[in-house]
């Protein structure tokens, strides 16, 4: 099936104890609409709804699958509610909170926290220019504290990037958009596409084989890389035919402190056993203050050899013996 546009339920529809409003967000896996319950309280409402596999014509409320596309439809949905089921036992300030879940209309639904304020991608475009060091280390630090609680329930994102990461009207973070279908890449099933972003997708996204907290942290590498040079780095299938990223650590030497820059290249080392392994050893390089030498008792950048490259070299060679 070619991938179309499918069309959003029409302002004012009631489906459960929700009216639709309008639609948020339209994307090749989900529909998201704001929406209001009976309390009068606003919720976002996000529908299962892959174009690639269903398609909804202007004015119908259910979608039209194929019998061929039935059994991926089908499988996908169950992934989709399991995953509303997983993210409802979460209760973190950093994740967005899912409140119900449900079946209608053929397929299912889950409804979320509505807060005002704006993705990170929404914001980066805003300003375009670079942001400080000081944004990139609150901004991500308090992102990882809620990472660190989905990797804490066997969940993976899979989809991280500035788009899903959303600004509360404070600045607060928060983590959206967890793809289910997205978690079906760690299962060996071929009904289902996979889902990921260019550039900020690891190489294992790709490979569809080894995903594990560390491709969470390449694609937090790849945000911080991106909120930076105000666009995506190089793909990661391309990196891996010629790798022509240019590393953070030459890019923008002296423009922010070189452990903020090799924090960075250390998220976005191709194999993923060079990058941390965990949430919280990425969080302890972010929080750890920088201390640039002085100006004239720098050595050249080419001199110099990081903590970054002496981990990796100690790694390589313990990953050879």
């Amino acid at each position: 099936m070619a991938q179309q546009a499918n069309h959003a339920l029409p302002q004012g529809y009631r489906i459960d104890q929700y009216s639709i409003e309008r639609q948020l967000s339209l994307g090749g896996f989900s529909i998201v609409y704001l929406a209001t319950d009976d309390a009068g309280r606003r919720v976002a409402i996000k529908e299962y709804l892959p174009n690639s596999l269903a398609l909804r014509g202007e004015g119908e409320i259910t979608p039209n699958i194929s019998q061929e596309h039935l059994g991926a439809f089908r499988y996908g949905m169950k992934c989709f509610f399991e995953e509303g089921r997983a993210l409802a036992r979460l209760s973190h300030p950093n994740v967005v909170r899912v409140l119900n879940f449900f079946r209608a209309n053929e397929t299912v639904y889950m409804v979320m926290d509505y807060e005002e304020g704006s993705t990170l991608q929404e914001y980066i475009q805003r300003r375009q220019k670079p942001v400080s060091e000081n944004f990139l280390r609150n901004v991500f630090t308090r992102v990882l504290n809620g990472l660190r609680e989905v990797h804490t329930h066997k969940l993976l994102h899979l989809d991280l990037k500035p788009s899903n990461i959303y600004l509360r009207g404070d600045g607060t973070p928060m983590l959206i958009d967890f793809g289910a279908a997205r978690q079906t890449l760690a299962l060996d099933t071929p009904m289902l596409k996979p889902m990921y972003t260019p550039g900020f997708a690891s190489p294992e996204h790709y490979l569809r084989e080894d995903l594990g907290p560390w491709s969470d942290i390449y694609s937090i590498g790849a945000s911080m890389y991106a909120c930076i040079a105000l666009a995506a780095p190089q793909a990661a299938d391309l990196r891996g035919e010629k790798d022509q990223m240019v590393p953070a650590m030459v890019r923008w030497e002296g423009k922010y402190s070189d452990q903020l820059l090799e924090t960075i290249d250390w998220c976005l080392c191709l194999n993923h056993l060079y990058r941390p392994q965990s949430v919280f050893a990425l969080q302890k390089a972010l929080t750890e203050a920088p201390s640039p030498p002085a100006v004239d008792a720098r050595p050249p950048a080419a001199a110099r050899r990081s903590w970054l490259s002496q981990l990796v070299g100690k790694l390589r060679g313990s990953t050879s013996e």
